[in-house]
């Protein structure tokens, strides 16, 4: 049993002991075995840090069937989903990233469903969706945009503000507006220069 491992399986058992239903527990043997193959991987004092930092970033987006390299957009990585609309016209979902599509017929690039994360005031408020970029011209942006390949899957979070509003006079302004219990309002972007990072990344949709 390398070190690694010795040390593990002792933090390990003091978690079982202390918080019997903790979420890692059940996946201890899998843990320990990493564990063991990271002890008998030869790492230094130097590589060591580097080397568990990129271990971890890449289990925890195979954990989450989240691409660990570039998708490249080739016809392998689609599948057709035409099903799931209307049938009227095909598009396709990327096998090795589920939040980016294709639209067959037409000429734009593929586009990702979660490019931009709007953030509201706290931060458990995110969303995705449409909201406007400013409260003159009223021009609506969304979360999906046109992507550029080779890709690599990236959020933008974005601040945003609610600002109240009737339902009346969204209505009458053709606004596109959220009805709550209690409230009426519609979203526009706290500072719309933060739009700036994203379009170097990304292709405006």
């Amino acid at each position: 049993m390398t070190n690694t491992q010795k040390f593990a399986q002792q933090e390990l058992d003091i978690l079982a002991a202390t918080v019997p239903d903790a979420i890692v527990t059940p996946f201890a043997k899998e843990i320990l075995a990493l564990c063991e193959a990271f002890g008998n991987s030869g790492q230094s004092g130097g590589s060591a840090p580097y080397t568990a930092s990129a271990i971890s970033q890449a289990v925890k987006k195979l954990l989450l069937q989240e691409p660990i390299c570039d998708v490249t957009g080739h016809e392998s990585e689609w599948s057709d989903v035409s099903a799931m609309g209307d049938g009227s016209e095909p598009y396709y979902q990327n096998k090795r990233c589920s939040a980016l599509f294709q639209d067959k017929n037409s000429e734009n690039p593929p586009y990702y469903l979660d490019a931009i994360i709007w953030k509201g005031k706290e931060n458990w408020d995110t969303f995705t969706g449409r909201v406007y970029i400013d409260d003159k011209d009223f021009e609506l942006i969304g979360s999906s945009q046109f992507v550029k390949l080779p890709f690599k899957p990236k959020r933008f979070y974005i601040d945003v503000v609610r600002v109240p509003i009737t339902k009346e006079e969204a209505e009458s302004r053709k606004l596109h507006y959220i009805e709550g219990d209690n409230e009426c309002y519609y979203t526009i972007l706290k500072d719309p220069k933060q739009l700036n990072a994203v379009f170097k990344y990304y292709i405006k949709k």
